[in-house]
């Protein structure tokens, strides 16, 4: 089956085919860094992390590149509070960012270009889209881009310039011929960092970086361009303007990719209603990464995410990460090392039940790579893999061998491993590694009470676990135990 991505510029799944062979070139909008990172900004980042990783799967190598927006009237305004210089506010917040994303295992790309180290080519980008007609120099020393110099300005909208200029929040400007036109170069303010241009000192404008940026570590022309919904318009709109008209490639991006936003479920303490709005950080309902990390296992919002098409909105409510977390717990439970999984060597066990067990494992394989080739379907990728959690504790209750339940186990780890998942590293739960040869003491002396026909010493034993947090089950093949919260 041919890998199919959903393209936001013709609205239709499409065979992925990329530009060179065997590489992907993907640049994805990263954070503008004035304040802390919330799981917005993170869930756009796990979304293309997943999709990076399984483009390296089927084969691809990827060069993978991220910005940052580090200079904004946003990091101004909190560097202006602060009393410190602006650049001590991003270089905060974008190591606080990379820190964040390494515990959240999302993977490092290519490279993180950032917009004050382009303004040189910027610049240039600028002069020449002038030179061609495409953009001019206003009296108050700003540039614009001439929007409707773009024949299909509004493509990516699906929108023409008449009904973006009727529905859209357009800044009214007297020194623009359009209200369409939008800023390349924005002339300093007193106070302001600033950079020297033939137009005069000023900075650039927000759009103009990615483009820069974009074709400068990938080409002019590249495979997947990501980011949020929200950057639909105007933000991705005039990348393709600036872009194309630049280069006089077409199309500028082959693939245009957008993540569904969070959003956050509130409910009016007074009314008892509740109501759902985007989560954003101008509307004080974010919740950061570094408080989601304090919460227990960091997979727990990659496997929220996953829960959902990358495409959908995700809603946020107290009780979401708990339902991550135990879905989690699940599937990593076949990795917990207190379960008795027999010799990983071993071909011994019954015929019918390592069968099983071999075409379980194979099917969730297939099923898992038709669900991913499907436009990264990661909710029918997921299934799967909760598929074979359930085939693998059969396998072990039913008599397959160790070896057919270690490569069962193998395989969910390496699925698993695609979706960015830790399998091998189990969910914390408040218990210490330091107690755990003496729970597995008292376990085997609870065995030795019952062999001598000591239940009401054993059942002690029991309980006196349950109370310290420790649940028993007994199998078959022996004994189990695990934490519980």
């Amino acid at each position: 089956m041919a890998l199919k991505i959903s393209n936001t510029l013709s609205g239709r799944k499409e065979d992925f085919v990329p530009i060179e062979p065997g590489l992907v070139t993907m640049y994805v909008c990263g954070v503008t860094v004035y304040a802390s990172s919330h799981i917005g900004h993170a869930m756009s980042a796990l979304t293309f992390d997943i999709i990076r990783r399984y483009l390296e799967y089927r084969g691809y190598a990827v060069r993978h590149v991220v910005n940052f927006t580090d200079i904004d009237d946003k990091i101004i305004k909190r560097a202006n509070e602060e009393k410190v210089e602006w650049k001590s506010i991003t270089e905060r917040y974008i190591k606080e960012y990379l820190d964040w994303m390494d515990a959240l295992n999302v993977k490092r790309a290519t490279v993180y270009p950032r917009a004050t180290g382009e303004v040189d080519g910027i610049i240039a980008a600028i002069q020449t889209l002038i030179e061609k007609g495409n953009a001019y120099a206003a009296p108050n020393g700003d540039v614009y881009f001439r929007a409707l110099s773009q024949p299909d300005y509004g493509a990516l909208k699906h929108q023409s310039p008449d009904e973006l200029n009727a529905g859209a929040r357009i800044d009214i400007d007297e020194a623009k011929e359009n209200p369409l036109d939008f800023a390349l170069w924005k002339a300093a303010k007193p106070g302001e960092p600033n950079w020297t241009s033939p137009w005069g000192e000023g900075r650039p404008g927000w759009h103009i970086e990615c483009s820069v940026m974009a074709m400068r570590y990938l080409g002019p022309q590249i495979d997947v361009h990501g980011g949020g919904t929200d950057l639909i318009f105007p933000h991705h709109e005039n990348e393709i303007a600036q872009s194309e008209n630049l280069t006089g490639e077409r199309p500028f991006v082959r693939y245009w990719a957008h993540n569904g936003l969070l959003q956050a479920k509130l409910v009016d303490p007074e009314t008892g209603k509740s109501s759902v709005e985007k989560m954003s950080k101008s509307l004080g309902n974010t919740l950061s990464v570094g408080r989601l990390l304090e919460m227990g296992d960091p997979d727990m919002l990659r496997m929220f995410v996953l829960g959902s098409h990358y495409r959908n909105p995700l809603t946020y409510t107290d009780e979401s990460f708990e339902v991550a977390f135990r879905s989690l717990e699940r599937i990593k439970s076949v990795f917990a090392p207190h379960e008795n999984w027999g010799d990983p060597t071993s071909n011994e066990g019954k015929p019918e039940a390592t069968a099983a067990l071999e075409q379980a494992a194979a099917s969730a394989k297939a099923g898992f790579e038709a669900a991913m080739d499907d436009d990264f379907n990661t909710p029918a990728a997921i299934a799967r893999l909760f598929d074979l959690v359930r085939e693998i504790n059969k396998g072990r209750d039913t008599g397959a061998s160790g070896a057919s339940l270690n490569a069962a186990r193998e395989t969910l780890a390496e699925l698993g491993g695609v979706l960015g998942l830790r399998m091998k590293e189990l969910p914390p739960t408040g218990g210490s590694q330091d107690v755990e040869p003496f729970i597995k003491l008292l376990v085997d002396l609870r065995k030795e009470l019952k062999t001598a026909k000591q239940y009401q010493l054993a059942d002690r034993v029991r309980e006196g676990l349950k109370g310290l947090g420790v649940k028993l089950e007994d199998r078959p093949d022996g004994t189990t135990w695990k934490y519980e919260k």
